[in-house]
């Protein structure tokens, strides 16, 4: 099993940054990888960024050049760096970490963009 723990969130104006971050505990292997899907209010969750063992990187259009995915492998922690924040990006936020037999999710955490 592999526990996920968000952070981070918060309420921001239009323009402003946040940094979320994901903490694993047991069993994390850093070969694995790692991502960032959010659900905006009244909608499905969709995908926003994932990350590789190797630290290859993908990103939604939306976010693309806005967002920046990490990860410390030594703490066992993935990093989304969210930057020029738009209403539009008003949603819960949740890690995954995808391993071999099973995708794990952490419990999510809110992020509001709003002036």
């Amino acid at each position: 099993q592999v526990q996920l723990v968000e952070s981070g969130g918060g309420l921001v104006q239009p323009g402003g940054s946040l940094r979320l971050s994901c903490a694993a505990s047991r069993n994390f292997f850093s070969s694995y990888s790692m991502g960032w899907y959010r659900q905006p209010p009244g909608k499905e969750r969709e995908f926003v960024a994932t990350i590789t063992g190797a630290s290859g990187t993908t990103y939604a259009d939306s976010v693309k050049g806005r967002f920046t995915i990490s990860r410390d492998n030594a703490k066992k922690t993935m990093y989304l760096q969210m930057n020029r924040l738009k209403s539009e990006d008003t949603a819960v936020y949740y890690c995954n970490y995808i391993a071999p037999s099973k995708t794990y999710w952490g419990q999510g955490t809110q992020v509001t963009v709003s002036s």
